[in-house]
């Protein structure tokens, strides 16, 4: 049976609910996100996002692009309860639905034409079902995938609704930016650019092996994706589980080396945690709140499923060129998710596989250590938390 997934993407979602809230703002631009001179931004509305103001750009930045922006401090109270609303009505359309932040999921509609027709009519009733309850919009993105239907999701925002054919999702991406792949940031992409890959089809018709020998396990991961393949399943909220760790600092901090050191901390204790549920990973998450309290997030797939710190590490510690690293943070934390039980058998990058067991077998002999003397003992060369 054919897969079809849907992933449903509200519009500036905070901007918009200042603006449904507050008649007068409509039309203007809006940034959400704290004062005019700390701190970073949250989210803004499309008319500030005309003037080049962006997510995670520092507050002062923002005001200079645009100086007439309306700049509001975080309603968390109102967006939840906005979300919770967005929740119920995915509810309604499937027992699939996997919440990916406050405001976007995965919803699982494979069987479902019969009760609400075909898959592009399914969206629209959801847009439709959303503005009704809300008084907010959503982009839908409609694919045979979690990526693929993703990335459409993005691809005609706001209200919009696009459909990856099935059986051409291949040729559909071809044409995008290698930023539209799932885990390339900016310096990947100047890495993909170095080696004359510019578009998503320019990656699908290079030769593995050489992606395979000039970036590694990443090659390989990108190469599946430029191919339009993607089988992880939807799993709703309900199932979904997740190993994670986070801690607030007594000082604040900014700058990616002490950042690095706490985000380092807590992969050990993830990894720690991991092994002892006997749980690999396949994918990992950076949480960083700011002192503003503003939460950011990022994650990203494991180039092989994993519960050593180390490969929990090596992927989180990529993502924080995603994050703003220089505004003053106070709390920093990671997790692992995409969990499957160790043991199972996986498919994985088999060079990468002898090197997880050592890492494995090295960590597991210091958990008995530490279970014995305590959890002072570390590694030569680990920093304090």
């Amino acid at each position: 049976m054919q897969r079809v997934i849907l992933h449903v993407d509200m519009d500036a979602f905070f901007a918009a609910i200042e603006q449904r809230d507050r008649p007068e703002l409509r039309g203007q631009p809006v940034i959400v996100g704290g004062s005019r001179t700390r701190g970073v931004v949250s989210t803004c509305s499309y008319e500030a996002r005309a003037f080049g103001v962006h997510s995670a750009m520092p507050m002062s930045r923002a005001v200079r692009h645009c100086p007439r922006a309306v700049v509001l401090p975080v309603r968390m109270e109102a967006y939840c309860e906005a979300s919770a609303q967005l929740m119920e009505v995915l509810d309604a359309f499937s027992p699939r639905v996997e919440p990916l932040s406050l405001d976007e999921a995965f919803l699982d509609m494979t069987g479902a034409e019969g009760l609400f027709g075909p898959p592009e009519q399914m969206a629209r009733a959801i847009q439709a079902r959303i503005r009704e309850r809300t008084r907010l919009g959503a982009s839908v993105g409609i694919a045979s995938n979690k990526f693929l239907a993703k990335l459409a999701s993005d691809l005609e925002k706001p209200n919009g609704c696009t459909w990856v054919p099935f059986g051409r999702e291949r040729e559909f991406i071809a044409p995008l930016p290698v930023r539209r792949l799932w885990g390339v940031g900016p310096r990947a992409a100047e890495l993909l650019a170095g080696l004359g890959l510019a578009t998503i089809g320019d990656v699908a018709a290079c030769e593995p092996g050489r992606l395979r020998r000039e970036l590694g396990a990443f090659g390989e991961h990108i190469h599946a994706l430029s191919q339009g393949l993607d089988d992880r399943p939807v799993v709703s909220a309900h199932d979904r589980k997740s190993v994670g760790s986070e801690r607030t600092l007594e000082r604040d901090i900014r700058g990616r080396g002490p950042v690095e050191k706490h985000l380092r901390a807590a992969c050990e204790r993830v990894a720690r945690d991991l092994r002892a549920a006997e749980l690999l990973a396949r994918a990992v998450r950076v949480k960083l709140k700011y002192a503003t309290f503003q939460l950011a997030t990022r994650d990203g797939p494991l180039p092989a499923p994993a519960d050593d710190s180390a490969a929990l590490y090596e992927g989180a510690r990529g993502l924080l060129e995603r994050l703003d690293l220089e505004a003053p943070i106070r709390l920093v934390g990671a997790a692992a998710f995409d969990l499957l039980p160790r043991g199972q058998p996986v498919q994985g990058d088999l060079f990468l596989q002898p090197v997880r067991q050592k890492h494995h077998r090295l960590e597991s002999t210091l958990d008995a250590i530490r279970e014995k003397f305590g959890d002072k003992i570390r590694r030569a060369g680990d920093g304090e938390d």
